[in-house]
C-alpha cells in the first residue's frame, strides 16, 4: 500500500534550511554594512584632508596679503608711483589689441561706425586684464546706438556708459557723434598674442 504525504498534517521537515537562509541574509547585510562604513570613513578622511589643505592655503594667502599691505604702507609716494607704472606696463604688454577691435566689430550695428578710441587706463583686476576706454561712434540713428550698447552688455565683454553726444553736419549729411566710456574685459581662456599683436598704450586716441 502506498503511503501518501499529507502536508497539512506533516509539514516540510527540513527545518535547518530557513535558518541557513536567514544566516546567509544576515551575512550579506553585515558585509554590505562593513563596505558602507569603510567607504564613509574614506570619504570623511578625504573631506577632512581637503578642509585642512584649504585652511592652510587661506592662512597663507591671508599672511601674504598682510605682508603686502605692510610693504605698501612703507613705500614712499614716488615708490608707489613707480609700482603703479610697472603694473600698468605689464598689463599693457599682455593686452591683445587685435582682440579688442574684433570684439568691437562684433557688437557694432551696420549703421554705427567707430570714430575714435582713447585709452584711459589698463589694469589687472583679480588676475584679469581690463581696459578703461573712451570710445566714440558716429551714427544718424540713435536706436542703433542703443542696440550697440545692449549688444555690448549682453556680450559679457563690455560695460558701456553713454557720456555725451554731439550733433555734427557736413555738406553731405547730418550725424551725431556719441561718446561712451567702456570697461573692456577680454574673454577668459584667451592666450596672449605674439608681440606683433600687442600695441603700446595711446592715451590720446586716434581718429
Amino acid at each position: 500500500m502506498i503511503n501518501t504525504l499529507n502536508l497539512a498534517t506533516k509539514p516540510f521537515r527540513n527545518r535547518a534550511l530557513p535558518f541557513l537562509l536567514a544566516a546567509l541574509l544576515l551575512f550579506t547585510a553585515a558585509v554590505g554594512l562593513v563596505v558602507s562604513l569603510a567607504y564613509w570613513k574614506q570619504t570623511a578622511d578625504t573631506n577632512k584632508l581637503l578642509a585642512e589643505q584649504n585652511a592652510r592655503t587661506e592662512a597663507e594667502i591671508k599672511q601674504l596679503k598682510g605682508e603686502g599691505e605692510k610693504v605698501q604702507q612703507q613705500l614712499t609716494p614716488e615708490q608707489k608711483a613707480i609700482l603703479s607704472a610697472s603694473h600698468k606696463l605689464v598689463a599693457n604688454k599682455t593686452f591683445v589689441w587685435s582682440r579688442l577691435f574684433a570684439d568691437l566689430e562684433g557688437v557694432l550695428p551696420g549703421s554705427v561706425s567707430a570714430s575714435r578710441i582713447a585709452v584711459r587706463n589698463i589694469y589687472n583686476d583679480e588676475g584679469r586684464v581690463k581696459a578703461d576706454l573712451e570710445f566714440g561712434v558716429l551714427s544718424r540713428d540713435y536706436p542703433a546706438v542703443r542696440t550697440m550698447i545692449d549688444n555690448m552688455h549682453n556680450s559679457g565683454l563690455f560695460q558701456a556708459e553713454l557720456r555725451g553726444q554731439d550733433l555734427q553736419k557736413n555738406e553731405r549729411m547730418i550725424y551725431t557723434e556719441y561718446t561712451l566710456r567702456l570697461i573692456y574685459s577680454p574673454g577668459y581662456g584667451y592666450s596672449s598674442a605674439p608681440a606683433t599683436d600687442v600695441a603700446e598704450n595711446n592715451p590720446g586716441g586716434a581718429r
